[in-house]
């Protein structure tokens, strides 16, 4: 007796936090059951029987309508409903995925004189990206960044902002980054949270997030792509030094803003050069 469903995504994953719910055909309520952690619906609620609708919804996709006949034995198997991602963008296949630094930059910009800005990246940099397979929110990312890397093309520039005035890589050669939640903020839109490790100092850091889509790639792979972007003030990271210039002028300003673009390969590793 009762309904048996199964949600999935376009990609075939199951949709856990889905939410079926059954009309008959005055439009009263007569169910409602949520996804198990596998996208199945199994309700034991016995259903006259006759014509229903069978609507149903998750987070983040489109909700599916569709008509369902209960028999006389008061079962109502609805099959497989298939959800489509709002905005149309499909999330990635859940699995381990490997930041690729060759299609990948982390960036940073600050301001320069109070007229300008200058434009830096670090060039040497790993990560990982875990999604998880019954709740995105639960996906995990960690990278490092390798601090004496940093290249914002001036070299006389580059050897102070590796000195103990900044980032110190002497005694603090990596940048990590561990995420410690992901929250949704809108279609293909989220708020990866997470720890900075950065000088010798950990500070809680979010990221916002935007998913770009995914794809095969000509190697026989398949990548996912992300822009993430972030501020960061230098005296959380007790570097505290700078220049003022006449009237007060700073040399060089106290907010980083952070830009990601990230290239990830589905998988543990790298695709052999």
């Amino acid at each position: 007796m009762g309904l048996t469903a199964r949600i999935r995504t376009r990609d075939g994953w199951a949709v856990s936090h889905a939410v079926v719910t059954v009309t008959d055909m005055t439009g009263t309520q007569v169910l409602r059951a949520e996804a198990d952690t596998e996208g199945t619906v199994r309700d034991t609620t016995p259903l006259e029987p006759g014509a229903y609708t069978v609507i149903v919804t998750a987070v983040g996709y489109a909700p599916a309508a569709s008509s369902a006949i209960v028999t006389a034995s008061g079962r109502a198997e609805v099959g497989t409903v298939t959800l489509a991602r709002q905005g149309g963008t499909k999330l990635p296949p859940p699995g381990p995925w490997t930041i690729d630094p060759a299609h990948s930059s982390v960036a940073a910009v600050a301001q320069h004189l109070g007229i300008s800005s200058v434009h830096g990246r670090f060039t040497e940099f790993a990560g990982t990206v875990e999604i998880a397979p019954d709740d995105v929110t639960k996906s995990r990312v960690e990278a490092v960044i390798k601090a004496a890397s940093v290249d914002t093309g001036n070299g006389m520039r580059d050897t102070h902002l590796r000195s103990a005035d900044f980032l110190d890589t002497e005694r603090y050669p990596e940048i990590t980054y561990r995420s410690t939640g992901v929250t949704q903020a809108g279609p293909d839109r989220w708020t990866v949270h997470g720890e900075l490790g950065l000088h010798g100092v950990v500070r809680p850091v979010d990221l916002d997030l935007a998913y770009l889509g995914t794809g095969a790639d000509p190697w026989g792979g398949t990548r996912a792509a992300f822009r993430a972007t972030t501020e960061l003030r230098r005296e959380d990271f007790a570097m505290n030094y700078n220049q003022v210039l006449q009237a007060g002028i700073a040399a060089i300003g106290t907010t980083l803003r952070v830009e990601l673009d990230i290239q990830a390969v589905q998988g543990e590793s790298l695709p052999a050069a």
